[in-house]
């Protein structure tokens, strides 16, 4: 029988996953998307997913996300350890940063426990008071009484950083957070995320080879139809990387690898 994550001790929450034959089929679709998955996602780490537009790659994060269980058929293993459920053990950062406009900065990042019921009153005061402290971290202290869109877009991003820490869940997952940034924005939030989530369990799906190489401590890149994973060799340098010619290599390595897709 599993066990809620949210029972473990705070310093054993850790959550590591494994998924082996992975199969998973819209149901409204004849062909399977992903098929004889193999993945490993080691605990407080960062593991990246590379692949093109369409193969897969956001499936297997909405899977996770238990966002496709009405949605889509699921066959092989998938287990955690510590043994535990992951439903409720996940935090979503999307590509969007789905901020409601009507909300200020320091509400939307407050949004998560706002849907919360019996919160009584002492506990909001403290829930404020975390969000003011993480609004501080991403540099947004100062904006925190502003409205979405009176802040730049990578701004916008940081506020998404902030609700999903607020969240406080062992696993994170983020589907092209960074993509629509400009490179020196993206190259930032990059290494703020990475500060930020380092006691996390953090699944990074991009299509830019750089980032992941910067970020992963696992490199996985998805290709075929159905898509299946590849483990790749990431260099021993710290992450995050700053981009060597051993980075380039691999650079080179994974964009011959995504070419061959496209034939």
């Amino acid at each position: 029988m599993s066990v809620d994550c949210r029972s473990l001790p705070v310093d054993n929450r850790a959550v590591s996953i494994d998924i082996s034959g992975g199969y998973l089929r819209y149901l409204d679709v004849a062909e399977a998307t992903i098929s004889d998955l193999h993945l490993t996602i080691p605990a407080q780490a960062w593991t990246c997913i590379l692949g093109r537009s369409g193969c897969g790659k956001s499936s297997l994060l909405r899977y996770l996300a238990h966002l496709l269980d009405d949605k889509a058929e699921w066959r092989g293993e998938l287990s955690t350890q510590p043994l535990c459920d992951l439903k409720g053990q996940i935090a979503y950062m999307a590509q969007q940063d789905l901020l409601m406009p009507w909300l200020s900065v320091l509400d939307n990042v407050l949004l998560s426990t706002r849907l919360g019921a019996n919160i009584q009153t002492g506990d909001r005061a403290a829930l404020k008071i975390k969000a003011q402290e993480l609004l501080q971290q991403v540099g947004l202290a100062d904006q925190a009484h502003c409205l979405p869109q009176q802040l730049s877009g990578g701004m916008r991003q940081r506020v998404a950083l902030a609700r999903t820490l607020m969240q406080d869940k062992s696993i994170v997952l983020m589907d092209e957070p960074f993509s629509a940034l400009d490179a020196v924005t993206r190259y930032r939030l990059q290494d703020l995320a990475y500060r930020l989530l380092k006691d996390k369990t953090v699944v990074l799906i991009t299509h830019d080879p750089q980032e992941a190489i910067r970020l992963a401590d696992r490199l996985y890149i998805m290709q075929g139809k159905p898509a299946f994973a590849e483990l790749l060799v990431v260099p021993t340098s710290e992450t995050p990387r700053r981009l060597d010619a051993e980075c380039v290599v691999l650079q080179q390595t994974i964009m011959t690898r995504l070419e061959q897709d496209y034939e």
